[in-house]
């Protein structure tokens, strides 16, 4: 066929009209970000909310948001959409994952990102909160952006308190006192227990959390910071904060036996079948909403040193995410980030904002003026220490978690549980660990 002038100039007319036509407008693009739901409240509801702005405010990106259960059901969800070739471009993923996503190489790191809007990976990661760093940066590059975090904390019935002719203003401040308190706090009707003076979470996640909390608090190290093949399970610091826990069941009675799942946990804490609990500051908005008595939060009780670990989630962008819905990823990600949402999503969800400028925002200001509960687990950043993270974190975690049951319903003693634990700890992470601080010359 012969190209004639004519055809020419009609290609170009039409090409024109396609270019002015609201029709043949440039599609924006489509990027999915997977977001768990780990604690109690309305967090897809407030994840749908903030979402819809996004693209409100970012007409030429159109996010979706994808939920995708418990931090350990995400990991699962990102890995199977990764292996079908179709990675999210964005995963808000429990921060302690991250180090193991790095070792497998199925996160990126966003130096690159970084670098294009003219700042140091030191400048970006100063917007947050220093106890972060640990869970975001390895090996000085960043892979992830600290999103919503949380520390645990001591919620208390002050009502049960001044029942029991306790002081609401002294909040139990170490073992010593939370059991003695726990003790008054705990009623009893012949054999059967109408209300628990304290209770703590012990299933898959939060179990190893709220133990790793108790042993930092009796003044030991939960793993190797530095290196991602070491636990210290069977360790004194460690025994100490089992068996107090162990101890809170079978000796003082003030806590019931058995796995405590999150959610039952802080049931029976609204409906005052137990007057204390520790739980994830993310739950603290909906106790706020909920609990029809007043309440306090405190620190962790400490036994040697008043010291908790990071929790929570970072933002991450798996590999595989590249050209435009990397760009749309990173967009979202620093939208999400900001001071401002930042603070918006602490004070729906009751996970503090990562992002240190959020708390000099006028709203912030007069949230924590009117709600100063929101602001203790800010104050405990202080104390806080990374979450622990390893090669294959959640089998590693389990098999602590996994004994935490059995002594927590009897089964075995806690030294016979951390013994077992750390060698099922020290199998799983073997092959990591001869192909890393095991790899030595051979000549």
């Amino acid at each position: 066929m012969t190209t004639t002038r004519r055809n020419i100039l009609a290609g170009a007319a039409l090409a024109a009209s396609f270019a002015l036509s609201p029709a043949f407008a440039q599609a924006p693009t489509e990027i999915e970000l997977f977001f768990p739901v780990p604690v109690d409240g309305q967090l897809a509801r407030d994840m749908a909310a903030l979402i819809k702005e996004f693209n409100e405010k970012n007409p030429s990106i159109k996010a979706t948001p994808v939920y995708t259960g418990s931090y350990d059901e995400t990991l699962i969800k990102t890995r199977a959409a990764m292996k079908a070739g179709k990675p999210p471009a964005a995963v808000i993923m429990s921060a302690n994952f991250l180090l193991d996503l790095k070792i497998e190489g199925e996160i990126q790191p966003m130096d690159g990102l970084i670098k294009a809007d003219g700042k140091t990976n030191d400048q970006f990661m100063g917007q947050f909160f220093d106890a972060l760093h640990g869970n975001a940066v390895l090996d000085r590059q960043v892979y992830g952006v600290p999103f919503h975090n949380s520390t645990p904390l001591l919620y208390v019935n002050t009502d049960h308190l001044k029942e029991a002719g306790l002081d609401p203003d002294k909040l139990p401040a170490n073992w010593e006192e939370l059991v003695a308190t726990a003790k008054k706090l705990t009623k009893r009707e012949g054999d059967r227990v109408t209300r628990w003076g304290m209770m703590m979470p012990s299933n898959y996640d939060y179990g190893g959390w709220i133990l790793q909390a108790l042993t930092h608090s009796n003044g030991g190290q939960w793993f190797n910071v530095d290196y991602g093949g070491e636990v210290y399970y069977d360790t004194p610091s460690m025994l100490g904060a089992l068996t107090f826990w162990s101890d809170l069941i079978a000796k003082h009675k003030v806590h019931p036996a058995g796995v405590q799942a999150g959610g039952a946990v802080s049931s029976a804490f609204l409906s005052g079948q137990a007057s204390m609990m520790l739980l994830s500051t993310g739950s603290l908005t909906h106790i706020r909403t909920n609990a029809k008595f007043p309440y306090k939060v405190a620190f962790v009780p400490k036994n040697v040193k008043n010291e908790v670990p990071i929790g929570g989630a970072s933002l991450v962008i798996p590999t595989g995410v590249e050209g435009e819905r990397r760009k749309a990823a990173w967009t979202l990600i620093n939208w999400m980030t900001s001071p401002e949402k930042s603070g918006w999503w602490s004070r729906a969800t009751g996970y503090f904002a990562p992002n240190k400028a959020a708390y000099d925002t006028p709203e912030m200001k007069e949230f924590i003026a009117k709600n100063p509960d929101a602001g203790i687990a800010v104050s405990q950043l202080s104390f806080a220490k990374p979450w622990f993270a390893t090669y294959k974190t959640v089998p590693v975690r389990k098999a602590i978690e996994d004994e935490l049951a059995a002594v927590l319903s009897g089964k075995k003693t806690p030294k016979e549980a951390l013994v077992a634990a750390q060698k099922g700890a020290d199998e799983i992470m073997r092959p990591y660990v001869e192909q890393t601080a095991l790899k030595l010359p051979t000549n």
